[in-house]
């Protein structure tokens, strides 16, 4: 039992470091392989052809995150709407029932 009472602590602590180092790392990655492909190269055409390549993975990368979203957005909505239906089912007003939800008297 003594072995469980740490592992909780020590799993979150293990995960933010390993993201922690992961960000960092990345972060330093990233820069050098953006330097290296901006550096300065013999002419100006192949500066301004590699500046180009550039922008458009860019903005390649911003079209996909974009259509990413739309599509999570989208999984969000469904999954909004079908927990509405399983409330409306819980609470005797469902959509699609004839009644509207009224209730008829017993008399």
């Amino acid at each position: 039992m003594s072995n469980r009472e740490g592992f909780t602590g020590g799993f979150i602590a293990g995960a933010a470091l390993g993201g922690l180092v992961g960000a960092v790392l990345g972060t330093v990655l990233s820069r050098r392989a953006a330097e290296a492909l901006l550096s300065e190269p013999s002419d100006a055409k192949t500066r301004k052809i590699r500046q180009r390549k550039a922008s458009q993975l860019e903005a390649d990368g911003m079209e996909v995150a974009r259509l990413s979203l739309e599509d999570k957005i989208a999984q969000l909505n469904q999954a909004i709407d079908d927990v509405r239906l399983q409330l409306g089912d819980v609470n005797g007003n469902a959509p699609a029932s004839g009644n509207e939800g009224s209730i008829a008297p017993d008399s």
